[in-house]
């Protein structure tokens, strides 16, 4: 049986990443400021981020909790960008409140969106939510050649969106990315 075209990349590349987590919360950040890891911040779903990565033989060497804020989240995703992470991951914002404003703030600096991540996140937590799956606004988009990744803030879904997208697909988009 002949391999498809994304099986080749996926066995091409390579099998461990630096990914930069970012956690989007102003009450969480109201509680415990500039924390430097999701321990430290009681920060289910970053914690739960960096366990899967980790798990998975990737490396977090970035870690911030930010205030629901535009600026604040364009500058911490521009640090993490800026750093040696491959790809990025925000966890929080992306619903319909006025203060989730994760959206706002990143989409406009997508050179390149990739639409596929949240059709299939959403269509993936169907089982799990049911129709309520229309309140999320997951996406990912490429700013300064890495994949950024915006994730709702609660822990099943980051778990989710980890375990069955992003880390089996992370040295496919890595590698799509850097060409």
């Amino acid at each position: 049986m002949k391999e498809s075209t994304p099986e080749i990349h996926k066995k091409d590349a390579k099998k461990s990443y630096p990914f930069a987590v970012i956690t989007i919360s102003s009450s969480r950040h109201e509680k415990y400021g500039n924390a430097s890891s999701p321990e430290e911040a009681e920060d289910l779903s970053g914690k739960a981020m960096k366990d899967l990565l980790e798990a998975g033989g990737h490396t977090v060497p970035f870690y911030r909790l930010v205030p629901d804020e535009r600026n604040a989240i364009v500058e911490a995703v521009s640090a993490a960008l800026s750093g040696p992470s491959a790809l990025v991951l925000t966890t929080g914002g992306t619903g319909l409140a006025p203060k989730d404003l994760t959206l706002e703030s990143l989409s406009p600096l997508f050179e390149k969106e990739i639409p596929g991540f949240g059709e299939l996140f959403r269509y993936m937590s169907l089982e799990e939510i049911g129709t309520a799956v229309i309140l999320t606004r997951a996406a990912a988009g490429v700013i300064k050649g890495k994949a950024v990744f915006c994730l709702p803030g609660s822990p099943n879904a980051v778990k989710l969106a980890l375990s069955s997208i992003i880390i089996p697909e992370a040295g496919h988009i890595v590698r799509h990315v850097g060409e």
